[in-house]
């Protein structure tokens, strides 16, 4: 793999700074012609608000490894699912306090399996608020698209 297709994996997600858009899926292609780059990405949810600075960091980072140029294309067909998330970025959310999408949530405190939604609508849209009934514990839980 070279340092510019590298530095573009490298990227992170501005809003969960655990995971890079590899392994959250967002990342679809990197074409390299010469030292000229084209990235296609893909939005967890049509306006999120993080997709700007996701756009700049790759230029960044394709830049500050030697590409001449680079162009983002944004690519809304076919949508993310969480199923595109790596079994690596699932765990780094359950790490960074985030319960990954699944079909039976545990709390990433205390691991109990007994949370309840407390709000659809969590610190982003793709996120749902929950508590742990076990320990109290409030958190978000990455919803399932």
């Amino acid at each position: 793999m070279n340092a510019i297709r590298s530095a573009i994996e490298s990227v992170c997600d501005p809003e969960i700074p655990v995971i890079t858009i590899v392994d959250l899926g967002v990342l679809r292609d990197v074409h390299q012609v010469g030292d000229a780059v084209t990235v296609t990405i893909t939005p967890t949810y049509s306006g999120c608000p993080a997709m700007d600075t996701i756009r700049e960091d790759i230029v960044v980072a394709a830049t500050t490894a030697g590409a001449g140029s680079v162009v983002v294309n944004t690519v809304l067909s076919p949508a993310w699912t969480t199923e595109w998330m790596t079994d690596e970025g699932r765990l780094k959310l359950a790490g960074f306090g985030i319960a990954p999408p699944g079909a039976n949530p545990t709390c990433p405190q205390c691991a109990a399996s007994d949370p309840r939604t407390v709000s659809e609508f969590g610190s982003t849209a793709c996120k749902a608020l929950m508590v742990c009934s076990s320990c109290g514990e409030p958190f978000d839980r990455f919803k399932d698209l």
